[in-house]
């Protein structure tokens, strides 16, 4: 079965794709509710990690739990052997992902809508990732799918994804005047916004900006401190049990409002507090102006210095599971106007996009960004200095079809060079990455022929780095993957000695 697969923050929701239509696939709770979600909870059972709906209850009767752990791999600095403790007990992230997913793909089979799928079929999947997630991430991502037993077909980002989901539902908004979809996609941990290009079932990505610390987990967190601050309380005046019960009164309080909604009622320890609405949205503004201030630089000025939809720009399409909150949508049409629609499924209008993706038949392609450039720092003068080579800009068209390779060729200067990999958002007018700027791994190629015949027993932190003449021709290939993964590959062409490598992997 093909299917597309949104792991959220909060919530992770599923897609099928079935003769042409795309339903949202239904889960059912540990009271046999039926959910159109599975929950992205972790808790402790003893010893035991459970996941999901059980987690769900476990957590409510007072077992260590850990929420929101995709917020985790958003860490530029995470790796496949970071940990996460969670009552004295250290787990690691890769495990704690590929665990969680193994739940899912055994609801997906068990537990659900479709769980008619036979045992020897493969669950194939387009996944959808954070635009702006890093390298590692989407490393740590895809490697846990694969580990959890699911064919990956694709990893698209989820802005791109929900632009399949309006094409599909508002074709007809398009014309030859207005060609783009600006996505507003606020997710539960995450925002992103993407400008998508769009000529029949053809989208490419103008544009992507993103926030990877900006979701509706942040909203939960300004109504528990309304609670807190009614009451004259802090969170540090509760125990962990408290303030984890209230957040998860402020989160399902925030998820039930309605434009008619006046207050709110929560607990906060043992005393009831009541929250005005129009506090809460009074508090939740900055957050509101956070998201119109990533997406800026995809928007048009108009003749007052203000901004505004560009007029090639046939709507803004409102996406994602933290946008449900009304004044959300109340806000971007009052600065917005009419062309501001919200998808009827905010929380799955991205599983539905990839689904629409896994589908062959539907005929939709897309081009990507990159969003950040690929540079290194290698070696100058014999290691006494350091020069930063560009290598891959962040405005790199990539395929989720096919991959994308960029090779250069040159005579080696020195007898071992050492590649220091970074991601970046920018260069300054020398050419040196300024920013945002996060080591994307480290790659060390013996060029002297000596050097290459020692294999493992070579130490090249006890190499001096010296310049030499005549080195050899060398060969780098750097492939952007259809997931988005960069591999480098170094070759000395006259020996064949290769050195390869999957950045962010380590």
């Amino acid at each position: 079965m093909r299917l597309g697969v949104d792991f959220g923050t909060t919530r992770t929701t599923v897609a099928a794709a079935d003769r042409g239509n795309y339903p949202i696939v239904a889960f059912s709770d540990v009271d046999d509710d039926v959910c159109e979600y599975i929950p992205s909870l972790m808790a402790l059972d003893g010893d035991h990690r459970v996941y999901g709906f059980d987690a769900v209850e476990l957590a409510r009767q007072g077992a260590p739990h850990l929420r929101s752990f995709k917020r985790l791999i958003s860490d530029p600095a995470v790796t496949s052997e970071t940990t996460v403790r969670v009552d004295r007990r250290d787990i690691n992230v890769l495990t704690l992902l590929t665990e969680f997913l193994t739940y899912v793909a055994h609801e997906i089979r068990t537990n659900s809508s479709v769980s008619q799928i036979p045992d020897e079929e493969p669950l194939e999947a387009v996944i959808g990732i954070p635009a702006h997630a890093y390298s590692a991430q989407r490393f740590l991502t895809l490697e846990a799918f694969r580990a959890a037993g699911f064919t990956t077909l694709a990893m698209i980002n989820e802005p791109s994804a929900a632009g399949f989901e309006y094409t599909s539902r508002h074709r007809a908004s398009l014309s030859t005047n207005r060609q783009q979809i600006l996505v507003y996609d606020l997710g539960g941990g995450t925002f992103d916004a993407s400008l998508v290009s769009v000529e029949g079932t053809s989208h490419e990505i103008l544009g992507s900006h993103g926030n990877n610390l900006l979701g509706g987990d942040d909203f939960d967190q300004v109504l528990a401190q309304c609670a807190l601050a009614a009451v004259g309380a802090t969170s540090v005046d509760l125990s962990d049990s408290d303030m984890d019960d209230l957040l998860e009164q402020a989160r399902d309080a925030k998820e039930a409002l309605t434009p008619q909604t006046r207050r709110i009622s929560l607990t906060v320890g043992a005393r009831d507090v009541t929250v005005p609405v129009a506090d809460f949205y009074a508090h939740c503004i900055d957050l509101i102006d956070s998201t119109v201030e990533t997406m800026k630089p995809l928007l048009a000025i108009d003749s007052e210095g203000g901004e505004e939809l560009g007029p090639h720009v046939a709507g803004l399409y409102v996406v994602g599971g933290g946008s449900q909150l009304p004044h959300v949508l109340r806000e971007l049409r009052r600065r917005f106007g009419r062309r501001v629609h919200r998808s009827p499924h905010t929380a799955a209008s991205t599983a539905i996009g990839l689904a629409i993706a896994a589908d062959p038949e539907s005929g939709f392609t897309l081009r990507e960004q990159l969003s950040r450039g690929v540079g290194v720092f290698r070696e100058m003068q014999s290691g006494q200095m350091v020069s930063f080579d560009p290598l891959l800009d962040a405005h790199l068209r990539v395929s989720t079809q096919d991959s994308v390779s960029v090779t250069r060729r040159y005579r080696a200067a020195h007898n071992i060079g050492w590649f220091r990999f970074v991601e970046y958002t920018a260069t300054d007018d020398q050419g040196v990455p300024r920013g945002d700027v996060l080591p994307y791994g480290e790659l060390i190629f013996p060029f002297a022929r000596g050097l290459q015949d020692m294999g493992d027993a070579l130490d090249p932190h006890a190499v001096s780095v010296r310049r030499t003449e005549d080195g050899p021709l060398i060969e780098e290939k750097y492939t952007v993957d259809r997931h988005g993964i960069v591999h480098v590959a170094i070759t000395d062409c006259d020996t064949g000695y290769t050195v390869s490598q999957s950045l962010g992997s380590k």
